[in-house]
């Protein structure tokens, strides 16, 4: 027994000489950092609609243009049409109508094959499909009773190839969507290098229809995907009302103009610069120069066009958007095998990274010179596009402790937090040729502490201006594409008050607002409506400030019309004076 005692006790002391010389090795223990305030919550959370919230789950998309123009392949009498997108060729190479709708005599798709689409998006990580059942020329690739300038009954084709795909993607666990052209060449639309065309009165019933019997014939829809044209203000809410009426769980995207839409689309290819409130998507071609099929297309260096949509991905999700990346078939329906195998790259690059990117959320830390940063529950993800020269990865602004960080091989890595700031010792080279991976796993929910946060000034307040304000934005138009705006809808300080708790703190705000609008102030979790008028100037409150603990302070609109809707502010600063000293 005495023998059976000792070895136990053995093997118990090199258990514990093991795990102390990983966590020396590895680590600096997570109690032994310098303290820090409590942070704010740092996952970005969903809209509170949620149906929104739901599309927004979907995280990652396949978008398909294919139609006439994929016959033509951007070649119209044997020269390639260079200027514009292919699928615009109709207008770019000048085709008259007439010769244009010859093009659906040889339009046979004979290697249109949903089940592999639907297979190959599967394969890429996406979690749904959103295909062009209109694009400009006007000719529809969905069966209509509209007109019979439609896939079924003027090409050899004959069949419905929108039924077809969304039949596939319901047995195959992935959403559908549809993507609607508001300009329409063939129903009286002028060509229009901008695309900026008026709906006429004599189109609506036309669209109208249309979109009624897409509505009704494929079964749920996801998403809808209006495209240009200017609808006036009553059009956009009509054509928004249509999908809402009859697709209640549908989203609409911003393109129905007039801000009636679910969410934002960035433009062609677009990442933001900065942080944006509300849904949003970045629409994404593998090649930048077209959307539709081009025969004459270079096709080259796919490990950097591969690490390109990578990285274009990471930079959407990171930020809290969705990704809807093109692929352009051929007129016989089937897919580049170019495109193919950059989309399984990327793919395989999300298999080799389970949960960092899909199903995984954007955070509040914001892009970092070295890379992007995501969150599922308690592993922070370190997605690194520049391998740091010296050896360090530094994020700042990190308030939950670390307990370990490990590497896309899963080394454990060298690290410490000084306060705020994790800092991790990186390899000489990075582990995945893509885009590395680090994961650092969390005690708890993660919480941030904002750059330019304010302890109290020597008056015991605090006052934020210049770089301590923090802009929320969001984007407004005026019914198109070239007046869409990034707009300012939300302003945002971050306060702490170390050692002690203050009871009650007054809010002063500097600067314009408008005297007709009405702004929500919120201080930590209690908020007051004010006007125009007494936001600026007029002592606000009383407002508790925690102690050691992160304090928000925030204006936004009271009542938005739309989630982009401009602050209509100009804030100079926001003082935070507490009681006692306010009465001094």
């Amino acid at each position: 027994m005495r023998r059976l005692l000792g070895l136990r006790t053995l093997i118990l002391g090199v258990a514990l000489l093991v795990t102390l010389v990983g966590a020396g090795a590895g680590s600096v223990a997570a109690d032994t950092a310098k303290p820090v305030p409590k942070g704010i919550p740092g996952e970005i959370p969903r809209s509170a609609d949620p149906r929104v919230a739901s599309w927004q789950k979907l995280q990652y998309g396949m978008f398909i243009h294919w139609g006439l123009f994929s016959e033509l392949g951007g070649v119209w009498q044997d020269k390639p049409v260079t200027k514009g997108y292919s699928e615009q060729i109709q207008m770019w190479a000048n085709i008259s109508h007439t010769d244009y709708a010859k093009v659906a005599d040889r339009f046979r798709a004979e290697r249109f094959d949903p089940k592999a689409i639907c297979g190959l998006a599967k394969d890429a990580g996406m979690k749904y499909v959103v295909i062009t059942g209109k694009h400009h020329d006007g000719f529809s690739m969905f069966d209509t009773r509209t007109t019979d300038y439609d896939v079924v009954d003027r090409t050899p084709y004959g069949k419905d190839p929108l039924k077809l795909l969304a039949d596939e993607c319901r047995s195959q666990g992935l959403e559908f969507g549809v993507y609607f052209s508001l300009v329409d060449w063939h129903a009286g639309h002028a060509f229009d290098p901008d695309n900026n065309n008026p709906v006429p009165a004599s189109m609506e019933p036309l669209i109208k229809g249309q979109l009624r019997e897409l509505m009704t014939g494929y079964g749920p829809i996801s998403e809808v995907w209006f495209d240009m044209s200017s609808p006036n203000a009553a059009q956009s809410r009509e054509f928004a009302g249509i999908v809402r009426e009859l697709q209640p769980d549908a989203t609409v995207n911003s393109r129905v103009w007039n801000n009636q839409g679910d969410f934002r689309v960035m433009g062609d290819n677009q990442v933001p610069d900065v942080a944006l409130d509300g849904a949003w998507q970045t629409p994404a071609s593998v090649y930048h120069e077209t959307w539709g099929y081009r025969s004459w297309q270079k096709r080259e260096d796919m490990p950097g066009k591969i690490r390109d949509l990578v990285t274009g991905l990471l930079s959407v999700r990171a930020r809290g958007g969705n990704y809807l990346l093109n692929i352009g078939p051929r007129g016989d329906g089937s897919v580049v095998g170019f495109e193919a195998d950059v989309l399984r790259g990327i793919g395989a690059w999300l298999d080799r990274h389970p949960g960092s990117v899909i199903g995984a959320s954007a955070t509040r830390l914001g892009g970092q010179p070295w890379g992007e940063v995501t969150v599922d529950g308690r592993n922070l993800y370190l997605h690194v596009t520049k391998w740091p020269e010296d050896g360090k990865l530094r994020l700042p602004g990190l308030a939950t402790r670390v307990t370990s960080v490990t590497a896309d091989d899963g080394r454990r890595l060298p690290w410490r937090q000084e306060g705020a700031d994790l800092v991790v010792d990186v390899p000489e080279k990075p582990t995945d040729s893509v885009v590395p991976v680090l994961r650092a796993q969390l005690r708890g929910q993660l919480r941030v502490i904002p750059a330019h946060t304010l302890t109290p000034g020597t008056d015991g307040g605090w006052t934020a201006s210049g770089d301590a304000l923090h802009s929320g934005h969001g984007y407004a138009d005026q019914g198109s594409y070239y007046s869409q705006k990034r707009t300012t809808v939300r302003i945002s300080a971050y306060v702490v008050s170390p050692g002690r708790r203050v009871p009650a703190a007054t809010l002063r705000v500097a600067g314009e607002a408008d005297p007709d609008t009405e702004y929500r102030v919120t201080v930590g979790g209690r908020s007051r409506t004010v006007s125009g008028n007494e936001l600026i100037g007029r002592e606000l409150g009383p407002f508790p400030v925690a102690r050691d603990e992160v304090t928000e302070v925030t204006i936004t609109p009271a009542g938005p019309a739309h989630e982009g809707e401009d602050l209509k502010a100009k804030v100079a600063s926001l003082t935070l004076t507490p009681a006692a000293v306010a009465e001094q």
